[in-house]
């Protein structure tokens, strides 16, 4: 018998993003996540794979980390750290300093900075043929270089952190918007052995703080033109648009790409001869309208639009060039996972690639003939592979420092089913089953219902993962209900604006199709949710006792009060309206309004610093829980945003969460966790 799965083991498996190809095919290298010395944080290091299989090695050691980022093309790696940098006096080092732009030489040697802009280094690329930089960092608006360091140092001086706004919006997920803007910088490829990149110049100078708010900046391979997805509010707050715009490297002059009422909000990536623009559009919806997600190939010079993959009926992602530019990868969801698929760019033939596993990082190899992913399984964690980058295949693992399949403890066996919704919708699940569940011995059942809401229970998962659960002899129902990816345009419309009906409506069928198996245990039940899945557990206790206790994370809870506290309230007027003219959706679907309903004990979990769900809304149905006599407790972290980032945090959620479920579907005492 493998050892078991417990929190020490989950949280030591190594986990891998990133992975990225040289430009000559030759090495992979990844980032390899695992908790600090301290255990405070993880901290990631860069491994080098041998994509024929050799095997793999550790190419970076810092107590700081690194992100990998790309490579130039001679094959120097590029990535970002907040080390300290050798070439500076120990009184020039800063602490606090926001992370630098790395150089690791491709016959190796020591790293080196070659970029440290005040405002640290956010997303960047590199032009395939010029190797010029194109990266996003922080500007205060208005300021040079000189005056953007004054003006942080004087401000650091004083002790001031206050911000002064004029525009909305003013925060992002987990960060205040100022006094910096994200600004597009270009710098030319580092010259020599020790060189720094050339120096930094500023192609947006008239970006404000929403402008270019997480852009991932493309360049053209001759480094000439930079595309970036340009938000403009002029329209209102609701109707926040963001076109492409083409960007001169030599004049700095800006152009548009695209107009109107769109939304191209996934990173456009330009074709090796540098002459189409590939591009997810979005549109804007209303409440009578989910716009589908529309692939584009935009002539650079002209504009001119080419709609393709529209017969896919998916939502692409990631878009990935071949080499030779005749054929564009992209993933999308797609029934359980998330594909890797070929557009044949002259006949805009689509074929679906790989198996049924979760794939990320899509690298294609420059012979045009594999592509190299990571690729994740409700039953296992990221790892290396080949795929066939023509057709289907079954994928083929490459050695790196993932734990082997053979080597991970025991998990749950893992199960794809599904039942009819009352409009004769399928609605799939995943179901995870302890080892003992039999009819003779029929395992609770936990029903974890995923965020978004536009989403899907994909690959595995760090944050909800059922294993831990059916360590303890605990099933677990993951369904992907209306409004969920992966099922096509009229799957997500089902659900738009209608949460607690039709969503709420598939997962209670969902659950009542699992429950007739024998070895589920149907009297003994429980529901958690994060997000909008935590939306989803605040409805459910209000709507249905059946469930024995319901775990609430980060959740909405009163949608009036959500839309002027979360970090852009406008979005949800796409999907309900203007509250201020007509409230009747927001109203229809607000768990708060059965608050009277409530009997079932729950679990409410929030973090501080989360924007996107602000903790009022965990306060406030904390109080009411407590004012209405409902059994509950309230875990609060103070340093965490809308996910738990930090491993003993990670420990103390999933032992609070499993003690809590321990006592109400098993009956046994709760056990308070040694650090609470």
């Amino acid at each position: 018998m493998s050892e078991p799965f417990d929190l020490d083991r989950f949280f030591a498996l190594p986990r891998l993003s990133s992975l990225r190809l040289a430009p000559d095919g030759s090495r992979l290298v990844v980032s390899v996540a695992t908790p600090a010395k301290d255990g405070k944080r993880f901290a990631a290091t860069i491994w080098e794979v041998d994509p024929a299989g050799g095997g793999a090695r550790r190419l970076t050691r810092s107590t700081k980390g690194e992100s990998v980022g790309t490579f130039l093309p001679d094959g120097s790696l590029l990535f970002t750290s907040g080390r300290p940098d050798p070439d500076l006096k120990p009184d020039e080092q800063k602490e606090d300093a926001p992370g630098a732009l790395w150089l690791l030489p491709a016959g190796g040697g020591e790293a080196r900075v070659i970029a440290a802009p005040a405002g640290g280094v956010g997303a960047y690329s590199v032009a395939r043929a010029a190797g010029t930089i194109a990266l996003m960092s922080g500007v205060i608006p208005g300021a040079d270089r000189d005056a953007d360091a004054a003006k942080e140092k004087a401000r650091k001086d004083a002790g001031v952190g206050a911000l002064l706004f004029e525009s909305f919006p003013i925060r992002y997920w987990d960060h205040y918007l100022g006094p910096r803007a994200d600004h597009v910088l270009v710098g030319a490829p580092p010259a020599g052995s020790d060189g720094k990149a050339g120096e930094l110049r500023d192609l947006t100078p008239d970006a404000d703080t929403r402008t270019l708010t997480e852009v991932m900046p493309a360049i053209s391979p001759d480094g000439k033109t930079v595309v970036v997805p340009w938000v403009d509010q002029s329209l209102g707050l609701h109707h926040e648009t963001a076109n492409l715009v083409a960007i001169d490297v030599a004049s700095g002059k800006r152009r548009p790409l695209t107009s109107g009422e769109n939304l191209y909000g996934d990173h456009p990536a330009i074709s090796p001869d540098g002459r189409t623009v590939a591009a997810v559009e979005l549109g804007i919806g209303r409440p009578d309208f989910l716009p589908p997600a529309r692939l584009h190939l935009i002539d650079l010079a002209t504009g001119a639009i080419r709609e393709v993959a529209a017969e896919l009926d998916r939502w692409p992602h990631d878009l990935t060039w071949s080499a030779d530019g005749s054929a564009l990868f992209f993933l999308a969801d797609d029934d359980g996972g998330t594909r890797p698929f070929r557009l044949d760019v002259g006949s805009g033939a689509v074929v679906r690639l790989g198996d049924d596993g979760s794939y990320a990082d899509i690298c294609p190899s420059p012979d045009g003939a594999s592509i190299f992913a990571l690729r994740s399984l409700p039953s296992r964690p990221a790892h290396v592979v080949r795929i066939s980058a023509t057709g289907p295949s079954a994928a083929t693992e490459i050695p790196s420092p993932a734990t082997k399949e053979a080597d991970l403890p025991r998990r749950a066996r893992v199960e794809r089913i599904e039942t009819t919704a009352a409009d004769g919708s399928r609605v799939p699940s995943w179901l995870f089953l302890p080892a003992s569940a039999s009819a003779s011995s029929p395992a609770p059942l936990v029903v974890f219902v995923h965020g978004g809401p536009i989403g899907s229970w994909v690959g595995w998962h760090w944050r909800w993962n059922a294993h831990l659960l059916a360590e303890r002899g605990y099933a677990v129902l993951m369904p992907d209900p209306a409004l969920s990816t992966g099922y096509g345009q009229r799957y997500l419309e089902r659900g738009w604006g209608r949460w607690g009906s039709t969503i709420y409506e598939d997962v209670i069928a969902a659950v009542d199709a699992a429950l007739t198996r024998p070895d589920l245990d149907a009297k003994r039940t429980a529901l958690m949710g994060g997000s909008f899945g935590g939306y989803m557990a605040n409805w459910v206790a209000g709507h249905t006792d059946r469930f024995r206790c319901i775990v609430t994370h980060a959740s909405l809870w009163q949608l009036s009060g959500f839309y002027g506290t979360t970090d852009h309230g406008p979005w949800w007027e796409q999907e309900f309206g203007n509250p201020f003219e007509d409230d009747r959706i927001y109203r229809e679907n607000d768990p708060a309004a059965s608050l009277a309903n409530i009997r079932t004990p729950m679990l409410v979990i929030h973090g501080e610093l989360d924007h996107r769900v602000p903790v009022s809304e965990g306060l406030q149905l904390w109080t009411a829980l407590q004012r209405n006599g409902v059994p509950s407790r309230f875990l609060y972290f103070p340093d965490e945003n809308h996910w738990i980032l930090k491993p003993q945090n990670g420990r103390v959620w999933y032992e609070t969460v499993l003690a809590f479920l321990d006592e109400h579907v098993l009956g046994v005492p709760f056990v308070r966790p040694a650090l609470l």
